[in-house]
């Protein structure tokens, strides 16, 4: 055994049997004291730190063990006027907060051993994949598969033609110039003066005039505009031949619908190349190629982050140190290379990640045809972060910070949940841009492809790992991010724990909810979806959408803002539908909820010249779009939170800016909603009761007002993915020794984000879900006093 902070040499094929036990003893003759025995590490610990509630109220002993008073959680922690029992900070429902205060708290660490594997890859992936060291198994690239990642695949950039679409039909990707087809996407080609210059979307192709006024100009997929691609003309030459400093001094002139799309890339013209977004930024231990991270050597997973017996312990993850190393006995005297067991302290939950293979995400991050797609950061000329609006972009971040939690564990025996990463916001993004995502069985619905990768997620998993069958996967997490959340899980799976933003118990909206057809999953047989709901709030949880870190508004401390200075009562700010200019022409978007909301209160006129009819000063209900909106929010008491096509991000909006969240949409969950009690920090109204809105608002006194202020105030961080933000703070701290406005802005604030909020939730269910009963889990130690695993178990 030995300490990761005091060795540093990589375990390889060139360490002799003599150096292996030069180690062994120098680890026993000077760090012994300080490193436990392996009888230790492996030894389950009894703690009791109370009693069962129905237990004796006197101290003892239970062996050697001494026994504390028992702990009543419900005299302890009592529930306020609205059922509320606090637990930093938040007020969470009664039996929750309660079981949170008097146990998360005081749960101490676990020993657990963690595997670090050794098995070798057929051919070491032909240098065009990252080999799995657990498996034994490949990762290949874009345009690679195989066992070794030897055979090559064609990855068409268009669809079959016809006479109607000579190029195939509408797809992102289409392309009038060369077609790379390891990634399927389209360059400008050899005898252009740019060859590695992309050509994406309307850039090579015809573009209507609008129809009628202020309408789209729409591209025309039958007819390539070869000229604007490959012309020489100097005056106005191709986009493949434009020179970016005659074009910056405005010499020339080149179609507008061209730009750099390609992630990798920036300036107008794709002239600079730059970082490509990566998960984790492949943890310092590999180079991001797109999207995918190719490891360096004993390194492996989506991140780079899982050590193989072939790394440095000095760069092993923080989630992994301090560690104690058990070298096996065959190793020592063969110098051939095992899995070794390396002892660490941690506590629960502990969360086991599976490393699917690249086709459920580093691929559809890799290939994908619009930088912003899925993602919530990308890299400009200088490599600095730029955050960006995707609302999507929260999966990337729970994914992030997952990976590298201290709860974390990569020995599967002993974790408490499993989290399978589908990274479905990068699928459905894609769903219409990449011809090898064929839809051709899905009659074009991206729901009903998304289902089908989930599907073969699972499949994959029973077959390569045996962790599902011991609890019909109700200890696996998967995170459905869009619109219609997990709605379109496929039936195998819906036993586990769905993280979502859409929160639809279908209790009253029974089918599906968006206005866009490609989500609509009403058509998806039962055979595959089963008759599942769309949200289980006995097993499901709704988490925040992606909201980019605004420094500005944290300077400004608008979430702070006090009463006295929230002069407008109720605000809204968004597409009211129809009957106003440029909204979404659907009766059905946003379940009509709007539309009802604008009709009795809009504040600006709609298409016919009329305002809502109950319009009042102090009532902001408009499409305009604010200039200030974060400030507007600020200046707000009360905010609307209403559907879009399906969930959208008003909730964080508003509690970002310490707004109290008003909430119209019956039978569907927002974040926590199940977990948190929303009494105490928003207001819920029927959808039948909109026309009663303002009145019912008006009937809160102010003290009533001024309670759910400071709660909003409180929980505010809870909406924010601070602890990815941070990650990456770290990241370029590393990279450039500059720490950025918002990392700065961030970095002073210290409440539970999102991702604190999510493992506290784990751990509640870990010892509270019925379920559980039926599992062996008294053998473990759990880190925590007996009453809080009596209680459920």
């Amino acid at each position: 055994m030995i300490s990761s902070q005091k060795w540093a040499c990589p375990w390889s094929f060139v360490a002799t049997i003599v150096s292996v036990f030069g180690l062994i003893s120098i680890v026993h003759l000077f760090l012994f004291p300080v490193v436990p025995s392996f009888d230790t590490l492996s030894a389950r610990k009894a703690q009791y730190s109370c009693l069962p509630i129905n237990g004796s109220t006197e101290g003892g002993t239970l062996g050697n063990v001494k026994i504390q008073p028992r702990i009543d959680l419900d005299s302890q922690f009592p529930a306020d006027l609205h059922n509320a029992v606090v637990y930093r900070g938040a007020p969470w429902k009664a039996k929750t907060g309660r079981w949170l205060s008097g146990c998360d708290s005081i749960a101490e660490e676990v020993n657990v051993t963690e595997v670090i594997g050794s098995l070798n890859c057929k051919d070491d992936c032909s240098g065009q994949g990252v080999c799995n060291h657990e498996l034994g198994q490949c990762r290949c690239f874009h345009g690679f598969t195989g066992e070794g990642c030897l055979e090559r695949q064609q990855l068409t950039c268009n669809y079959p033609s016809s006479p109607e679409l000579p190029y195939g039909k509408w797809v992102v990707s289409i392309c009038p110039a060369y077609c790379d087809t390891t990634r399927a996407m389209c360059f400008c080609g050899e005898g252009t003066k740019y060859p590695n210059r992309p050509v994406a979307e309307q850039c090579g192709f015809h573009i209507n005039s609008p129809s009628e006024p202020d309408g789209p100009r729409l591209t025309n997929w039958t007819k390539p505009d070869f000229d604007n691609i490959f012309a020489t003309n100097t005056s106005k030459p191709g986009w493949c031949n434009v020179d970016p400093a005659d074009a910056y001094a405005s010499k020339v002139k080149f179609k507008e619908d061209c730009d750099c799309k390609y992630d990798g890339l920036w300036g107008r013209f794709c002239e600079v190349p730059v970082s490509c977004t990566c998960i984790n930024q492949c943890s310092g231990h590999g180079h991001c190629r797109g999207g995918f991270c190719q490891c360096d050597r004993g390194w492996y997973g989506v991140d780079c982050s899982v050590p193989s017996v072939l790394s440095t312990l000095r760069e092993w993850p923080r989630w992994l140190r301090p560690a104690a190393i058990e070298v096996p006995t065959d190793m020592k005297l063969s110098g051939t290379l095992r899995n070794l067991n390396a002892f660490v302290g941690k506590k629960r939950p502990l969360v086991y990640i599976y490393d699917l293979p690249p086709e459920f995400n580093s691929l559809l991050l890799e290939g994908r045809h619009f930088k912003l797609e899925c993602v919530n950061r990308i890299y400009d000329d200088r490599n600095s972060t730029i955050w960006t609006d995707m609302l999507y972009g929260s999966q990337m971040a729970l994914y992030e910070s997952l990976l590298a939690s201290p709860h974390r564990t990569l020995n599967g025996e002993e974790a408490d949940f499993f989290f399978v990463p589908v990274l479905d916001s990068c699928i459905i993004t894609r769903a219409d841009d990449a011809p090898h995502l064929s839809m051709q069985d899905h009659r074009g619905l991206r729901s009903s492809l998304t289902l089908e990768f989930y599907k073969r997620a699972y499949e994959h998993i029973i077959v390569k790992y045996p962790y599902w069958n011991s609890s019909s996967g109700k200890d696996h997490i998967w995170f459905f991010s869009w619109d219609e959340g997990a709605c379109y899980a496929p039936k195998e799976i819906w036993n586990s724990m769905m993280l979502v933003h859409w929160g639809n118990t279908n209790s009253k909206h029974k089918h599906s909810t968006t206005a866009y057809w490609a989500d609509n999953w009403n058509g998806i047989s039962s055979e595959r979806r089963g008759n599942h709901p769309c949200f289980d709030p006995d097993k499901d949880l709704v988490l925040p959408a992606w909201k980019y870190p605004d420094a500005n508004a944290l300077g400004k401390n608008f979430w702070a803002r006090p009463y006295e200075k929230r002069k407008t009562l109720f605000y809204f700010n968004g597409n009211l539908g129809p009957a106003y200019a440029h909204g979404r022409p659907e009766d059905t978007y946003s379940m009509g909820i709007r539309q009802k909301l604008a009709a009795e209160f809009g504040s600006s006129p709609n298409k016919e010249g009329k305002l809502g009819r109950q319009h009042e000063e102090g009532v902001i209900v408009t499409p305009l779009r604010s200039e200030n909106y974060h400030e507007d929010l600020a200046s707000s008491l009360f905010c609307g939170v209403f559907p879009g096509d399906g969930w959208s991000g008003r909730m964080e909006d508003s509690i970002l800016q310490g707004c109290i969240p008003v909430v119209i949409q019956d039978g569907i969950y927002l974040p926590y909603e199940n977990m948190l009690n929303y009494e105490s920090f928003a207001v819920r109204i029927n959808e039948d009761d909109i026309p009663n809105l303002i009145k019912i608002l008006r009937s809160f006194n102010e003290t009533e007002v001024r309670f759910k202020l400071a709660n909003v105030q409180k929980i505010w961080q809870r909406f924010l993915y601070r602890d990815s933000v941070l990650l990456e703070a770290e990241r370029q701290k590393i990279a450039h020794g500059s720490t950025a406005d918002w990392a700065g802005a961030l970095s002073q604030l210290s409440e539970d984000d999102v991702f604190a909020t999510f493992l506290e939730v784990l751990h509640y269910k870990l010892h509270n879900d019925p379920w559980r009963q039926q599992l062996d889990h008294r053998k473990r130690d759990y880190g925590l006093p007996r009453e809080c695993l009596t209680r459920s178990l």
